[in-house]
Formats: structure tokens, sequence, C-alpha cells
């Protein structure tokens, strides 16, 4: 079984690549190969931080490995939180309650309350004497953010974001579902597919 680096110990995104890949792709965690820094993301788009994620991992380790990056694009905000999405609220960042109410008092009268998220997954596999190749995937779901929290499942603005053709929030709707038709899925199924496309030993 092939084995890669997912550049992240955050456990939610860990548990749902890996049920995404099931028994196809051996994942590995930063922590799994005892990497406990922090990676820095400094870039100013998703692709950018992806590939410096993936880069650092490559650079230290000499690993195959992938990074994502993702964000919460809204219109009516230009596109914010964007990039700034997991530090919307400001701060180190990951403090979902509090991005999720800065996000809704922004909306407060906003009647457009069209979003999106957006995955960009970064793959850098080594080559051997050829080097290294560099990949990109990217994975994106429409939908709208509702008036207020709903559901208990899932992370991050999850519990405000209702995906196109869906009466639930992917909060509501559980991982089973989510795992099926997120930002995070589709561009894990493209990263899937040109995997096991390749030639292994």
């Amino acid at each position: 079984m092939m084995k890669i680096v997912f550049a992240t110990n955050n456990k939610n995104k860990l548990s749902e690549i890996r049920e995404i890949l099931g028994n196809t792709i051996e994942v590995l965690s930063l922590n799994d190969i005892g990497c406990d820094v922090d990676i820095p993301e400094t870039a100013g788009t998703l692709e950018g931080n992806a590939l410096q994620k993936a880069q650092y991992v490559y650079d230290h380790y000499h690993l195959n490995c992938f990074a994502d990056d993702t964000g919460l694009e809204v219109e009516a905000l230009h596109g914010a939180p964007g990039v700034y999405s997991a530090r919307y609220a400001g701060g180190e960042g990951h403090d979902s309650e509090a991005n999720m109410a800065k996000l809704l008092a922004n909306l407060k009268n906003e009647e457009n309350r069209k979003a999106r998220f957006r995955t960009v997954i970064a793959l850098i596999l080594d080559e051997g004497e050829k080097g290294k190749e560099t990949q990109s995937f990217e994975g994106i779901v429409n939908g709208t953010i509702i008036h207020e929290k709903r559901g208990s499942e899932g992370f991050g603005y999850d519990p405000i974001f209702e995906p196109d053709g869906y009466s639930h929030t992917f909060a509501e709707l559980g991982l089973d579902v989510k795992n099926q038709i997120s930002h995070r899925a589709r561009a894990v199924r493209q990263l899937a597919d040109y995997l096991l496309s390749q030639p292994h030993e």
C-alpha cells in the first residue's frame, strides 16, 4: 500500500481524508513522522499556502506528501474570509465560534448570502533521480450562509453553511454525507484518482 504524508495534525481533517481514501492509500500525519513544527502559512492564496506546507515536508523529510488549504469565500464580502478563514476573528485562529459570530455579524443586513467552500491540495511526489513532481487539485462546493447555527457535527463553518441542493447544513448532514459532497472530498477524489493511476513499485 502506498504511504503518503498529509501535512496536518488536524484530527478532523485527517479522519475526513482517511475516510475518503479508504484502504487504498495509507495517510500519515505530521505527528506520525515526528514533525511537531507549526508550518507557517504566509502566502496570500490557498494555492500558495498548500504548496508552502507540502514543500516544507518534502524539503525536511523527503517523503511523498500533500497539503491542503481551504477557504470559505462569501460573495457579498468580495470573497472574504477566503485565505484568512481559520483566523477570521483575529488572534491565532481556529476559534470556530468567534469566526462564525463575526461572519454572521458582517452579513447581518445582507440579502445575498451566496458562498462557496474551496479546497486546494498541493501534492509533491519524490521521483528519485528525476527530482520531484508537483500537482495541484481543487474542489469547490457552492452554498448559502444561513442566519443561525444548526447542527453539531463537522467543524469550522459547517453549522452555518448549507450546500446547494440540500436543506441542511454540513453540521446537520453528518460526515457520511459531507464526505460525499464536500469541497475537500472533491479535491481528495482527484488526488486519489491521480495517485492510483501512478505506477508503483
